[in-house]
Formats: structure tokens, sequence, C-alpha cells
């Protein structure tokens, strides 16, 4: 008797999944909006526009990454199901407001457009204002431009006033982020945008907080780079410890009580058997050498016995080292792969500056240095020579880990991986790197051919 009302309240609640979306992806934008105008003075929520701390700005930048990715979700529902669900009057439909939204419009039922254009509009700005502030510049300024690492105190000041008018810029969603005064030009055009630009200038150079703004941003701008570098240290350096002390002081000991009680076997694979009983062969046959051409005093078989199980010994003990080593380099490698992954999951916001940094400096390089450094790239790793230096790679790494060096699997590894690595480079290049810097493609192609 009540599946008919059930199915009618399911469907309705399907219709209604457009519209749920947007007020949920609208309302997640009137949060991050309300942050804007509560601490940020109306600004982007960014450290430049707040003098909070680095916990405060991590809570800051996780609250805005919570509502960013929430309206990228609601939004991609939204028009999933718009494309699906098909309303029947496109003109008019009856909109549940709040008393503010009531007293704003000043109707309950409202055309369908309007209310939807409403809060796309919101939606994209707020999109559109974060989108703009995480695009790589394509060339940053620096102190040392031009000046060979030496600038007057005039000419610093110029180049720290042009920084902190670029971050304006971008901030401000203009359409030039090279120069934040083009909104102003699109806005009026009365008169010229070189007269327009020259008296913004003389506004901001006649601004009394001029001067701190481009201190600030300077000293943000050094405060990030640092960080940067410091959590790029702390990335190389702590798994190396990690896998230092987990081998001498936590496994090391395990693993040296348990082989001495147990008397493991000496060799962990028939490779390790195999290159001990060549290298004491080639020692029996070196002593009797060098017996039979007078360079050694006549030995007898008894003599050459003895030595040879003494050698015997000496490359028994040095291949159960050999064994135990490799044994607590897989526990230790495991600890420093665990140690750098939570530096990356715990330091989420020196991940996000130290990828800032390194898009700096990749856009930083001129053309011929970019394809420079691509052409090296691919030639050590996909190049001609590369599959020589990934069969070394490969032994190297199986024998620190004491596994037996498998043939055929460094052979189809070297016939796969690095055609796949070449075609991620090739897609890379076509995709991102052709439009961000033609030149670039262009030289690398010059010196490529």
């Amino acid at each position: 008797m009540q599946t008919p009302g059930f199915f009618r309240n399911a469907q309705q609640w399907f219709f209604r999944t457009p519209e749920r979306a947007l007020n949920q992806a609208y309302e997640a934008a009137q949060m991050i909006e309300a942050m804007e105008r509560e601490y940020f003075g109306g600004n982007p929520i960014a450290a430049r526009y707040g003098t909070y701390g680095d916990s405060a700005m991590e809570y800051f930048q996780a609250e805005l990454k919570k509502y960013l990715n929430l309206i990228k979700v609601r939004m991609a529902e939204f028009r999933a199901s718009r494309t699906v669900i098909r309303v029947s009057d496109p003109r008019v439909m009856e909109v549940d407001v709040s008393a503010t939204e009531a007293d704003e419009l000043s109707v309950n039922v409202v055309d369908r457009q309007a209310i939807l254009f409403r809060k796309l509009r919101l939606i994209d700005e707020v999109l559109a204002r974060y989108a703009v502030l995480e695009t790589p510049p394509e060339r940053v300024i620096t102190l040392s431009e031009g000046t060979n690492g030496s600038l007057a105190p005039a000419q610093a000041t110029q180049v720290l006033r042009a920084k902190a008018d670029q971050s304006r810029g971008q901030a401000n969603g203009a359409d030039d982020p090279k120069d934040n005064r083009e909104g102003l030009s699109t806005r009026v055009n009365v008169l010229p945008r070189s007269i327009l630009r020259t008296v913004d200038r003389i506004r901001q150079d006649l601004d009394p907080n001029a001067e701190e703004e481009v201190v600030q941003e300077f000293r943000t701008s050094k405060g990030r780079t640092t960080a940067a570098i410091r959590f790029l240290l702390l990335l190389v350096i702590v798994p190396l410890l990690t896998q230092q002390f987990t081998k001498n002081f936590i496994v090391g000991p395990v693993v040296d009580h348990f082989r001495q009680d147990r008397q493991a076997d000496v060799f962990l694979n028939i490779e390790m058997e195999e290159e001990a009983l060549g290298e004491l062969q080639r020692f029996e046959e070196r002593l009797r050498f060098e017996v039979l051409i007078g360079k050694a005093p006549p030995l007898s078989e008894l003599n050459i016995e003895r030595q040879v199980r003494e050698k015997a010994t000496e490359i028994e003990e040095e291949y159960r080292q050999r064994s135990a080593d490799a044994i607590k380099n897989i526990f230790a490698d495991i600890a420093a792969a665990v140690a750098f992954a939570l530096l990356l999951i715990t330091r989420k916001q020196d991940v996000a500056n130290l990828k800032s940094f390194m898009d700096e400096i990749v856009y930083g390089l001129s053309d011929s240095a970019k394809a420079f450094i691509i052409i090296l790239f691919t030639d050590i790793f996909v190049g001609f020579h590369s599959p020589h230096g990934w069969e070394v790679l490969l032994e190297g790494l199986s024998r620190h880990l004491g596994f037996p060096a498998n043939r055929e699997f460094i052979f189809l590894f070297i016939a796969t991986f690095p055609v796949i690595l070449d075609t991620v480079f090739k897609y890379w290049i076509f995709r991102y790197l052709n439009r961000i810097s033609p030149s670039a493609v262009a030289t690398y192609k010059n010196m490529n051919e």
C-alpha cells in the first residue's frame, strides 16, 4: 500500500538532484567568501593578506581546500544530473529560499534562470579566483636578474614592487597576470590604456603603505623559499637516517641473534653460492700458478689444502655477513619508505610550498635551458644507451636486497619500462609544455635533430 508513495518520494528526490547539488556548491562558495571577509579583509585566502602564524594558515588552507573540493564534486554532480533530468517547465520553478534571500529577492516563486545564474556566477568567481592563484608564473623576477647579483636600493625597491604588483594582479583575477592594471583599463575605455597605467602607478607610489607591502611580500617569498629548501633536505636526510638507524640498532641485532642461534644458511640464493665457489676456485688456481712459476715457494698438497681451507672460512664469513646485511636492508628500506610517506602526508603545506618552489625554478629557466634538461633526462632514462644503465641499476638493487638477479625479468623490464617512460615524456611535451612554453618546444626539436 505504501509502495507508490515510496516511489513518488524517490522520484522527487531524484529530480531535485541538480538543485540540491547546486545549493551545496553555492553554500560552500559562500563559506569561502565569508572566510575572506572575516579574516582576510575581502582578499583571497593567502598568507600575503593576513598576519597569521603557520598553524592558522594551515587551518585556513585546509578549510579552503575542503570547500573547493566540495564545490568541484557538487558541480560535477550538477552537470551529470542535468544531462539526464529534463524539467517540464524550463522557465519557472519553485525555489525554497531563506528569509535573507526572500528579502533580497522579494519573491517566493522566482525565475529559474535568474536564481541559477546568480548561484553559478558566485561559484565561477570563487573557482576562477583560486585557479588564477594556483597558475604557475611564466617568469619569476629575482634580485639577481640582469645585475649579476647586485642591485642599488632604488632598483631593488622597483623589483620588489614589481613582484608585489604581479601577486596583486593574480589575486584580483586580471586577464593579464603580468600587469594587475589590465582590469582597470578594461573597465574604463574613455582614456588610453597607457595613461591609466601611469595614473595607477603614481597612485601606488604615493601610497604610504606601498613600501611596507613590498617588504612584507619579499619577506613572505623569502620565508617560503627557505621552508621549501628545508623540507627538501628533510625528504633526503630523514629517510637516510631512518634507514641507517633501523638497520644498525633495531633490525640488525634481531637478525644477528636469530641467524647466530639457528645457524642459518650462509647463502640466500644460488647466485651467491656460485659466486663464492668461483672465488675459491680462482684462489686455488692462482696459488698453484704462483708455485709453478716460482713466484711462491714450493708447497706440498697438504699446505695448499690448508690455505684453501682458510680461504674458504674467510669466504664463508664474508657471505654470511652479506646475507645478513641483505635481510637487514629489506626491513630498513621499508622503514625509510614509511618515513618518507609520513613526511608527505603530514606536511601537506610544505609539499605545496616545495611544488611552488620547483615550478618557479623550472618556469624561470630559459628556453634553451629547458630543452637541455629535457634532452639530458630523456637520453639518460630512455635513450639508446639507457638499457645498460637500467641493467646495472636493477642488478645492484637485487644484490642490495639479497634477491637473485633474474635475467628474464631484467630484460622484460628494459624492453617495456623505458618505452612507457618515453611515451609519457612525449605526451607531457605535447600536452603541457607546448601550451606553456611553445618556444621551449621549438628549441627542443631543433637541438634534438
